[in-house]
């Protein structure tokens, strides 16, 4: 039901699962073991696999902790997004990666939950795309020491308002990995 024309399909888009990202997030293993089942599924079913990679000044280009975790690699021909912002959309080429592929719903997943899924989650839906969240295949670590609820709470948080976002022509919904169906 997206609001772009001519856009049926959908991409599994992979955010930020580095090294440096996920070292001591939530439920690391369990989250990446669920992105690998997506990303293998995904790849049966020729869905484009799409594979967002971030850099800052923590995480610089070509460090070890820039680098997606062993457990997960991206193939031959599946597209990468680098981006220094947490929408992956903001002054990255995802847009056109999308377009070129006729993709209008995006199936999110990775991390942070609270920073650069959250803003991707917002920017695909703000720009017309019908936004799935897949609840066991995000994380984030533990920010409680700043004031931030704890990684369990942020993200049962996330699941439970993620799918109750509307917009005209949109859908937004959250599901797990057992659950998602890339049609």
């Amino acid at each position: 039901m997206t609001t772009l024309d001519d856009r049926p399909n959908t991409a599994l888009l992979v955010i930020d699962v580095q090294r440096g990202v996920v070292a001591r997030a939530h439920d690391r293993d369990g989250v990446v073991r669920n992105i690998g089942e997506l990303v293998d599924r995904a790849r049966a079913r020729d869905v484009p696999v799409v594979w967002i990679q971030h850099s800052d000044e923590g995480l610089p280009v070509g460090s070890e902790d820039w680098e997606h975790v062993p457990e997960l690699s991206r193939q031959d021909g599946e597209p990468l997004v680098h981006k220094s912002h947490g929408d992956s959309f903001e002054a990255t080429d995802l847009e056109q990666v999308l377009s070129e592929r006729a993709v209008g719903r995006l199936v999110i997943t990775g991390a942070q939950t609270d920073a650069c899924v959250r803003s991707t989650l917002h920017g695909g839906f703000v720009r017309g795309y019908d936004v799935t969240l897949v609840g066991d295949a995000h994380t984030t670590e533990d920010l409680s020491a700043h004031g931030a609820p704890g990684p369990a709470e942020v993200i049962a948080h996330t699941n439970l308002y993620w799918q109750y976002q509307t917009a005209p022509g949109r859908t937004a919904t959250t599901t797990s990995t057992r659950d998602l169906d890339f049609a």
